[in-house]
C-alpha cells in the first residue's frame, strides 16, 4: 500500500490491535482506540492511544517497550487490507498531556466527530490521572490490500 493508502486506512478504521510481550512470554493482544498525530512537515503521523496505568499492556510496555499493532478491514478474502507496524512505545505519565490525548480520542470517536458533551469531557478528566498515554513510534511496516490482486491469488 502507498503512504496515502495507509494513512487513509488508519484514518477510516477505529480500532487497532496491540500486541505486547506478556509476563509469561506469550503475546498479549488487546484492542485500542487511537488517534493519528502529526509529527512534522513531510513526516508520517504517529499513532497515539491511552490505557489504564495498571493494565497488563502498560505493565508489559514498562518491561519491554516494543509492540506490534495491526489495523485491518475486510470480510471476504478479496477485500482484506491492513497495516502492521512494529513500534517502540513511549509511555507518558503527564496528566495534562494524558487529558489532552483523552479529549482527542473521545472527540474522534464521538458521534459526528464531536464536540464532546460536558459529561464526556468530565469523564476524560476523571480518568486521566489513572491512565498513561502511549506513543507508537514506527520501526517497520507491512501492508496488504487484496483488492489489488484482481481475483488472482
Amino acid at each position: 500500500m502507498t503512504e496515502g493508502e495507509v494513512l487513509a486506512l488508519l484514518d477510516e478504521q477505529r480500532t487497532m490491535v496491540c500486541a505486547t510481550h506478556g509476563p509469561r512470554g506469550w503475546p498479549h493482544l488487546m484492542p485500542l482506540w487511537y488517534v493519528l498525530r502529526p509529527t512534522g512537515p513531510g513526516d508520517a503521523p504517529e499513532l497515539w492511544a491511552w490505557t489504564f496505568a495498571k493494565s497488563q499492556k502498560a505493565r508489559n510496555l514498562e518491561r519491554d517497550p516494543r509492540a506490534t499493532v495491526q489495523v485491518e478491514t475486510g470480510e471476504q478474502y478479496h477485500e482484506l487490507r491492513g497495516v502492521m507496524l512494529e513500534c517502540d512505545v513511549g509511555l507518558d505519565r503527564d496528566t495534562e498531556a494524558i487529558t489532552a490525548l483523552g479529549l482527542e480520542i473521545f472527540t474522534r470517536y464521538a458521534p459526528g466527530g464531536g464536540p464532546l458533551a460536558p459529561e464526556a469531557e468530565e469523564a476524560v478528566r476523571g480518568q486521566a490521572p489513572k491512565r498513561v498515554a502511549l506513543r507508537f513510534v514506527e520501526r517497520h511496516r507491512a501492508t496488504w490490500d487484496h483488492r489489488k490482486l484482481g481475483g488472482v491469488y
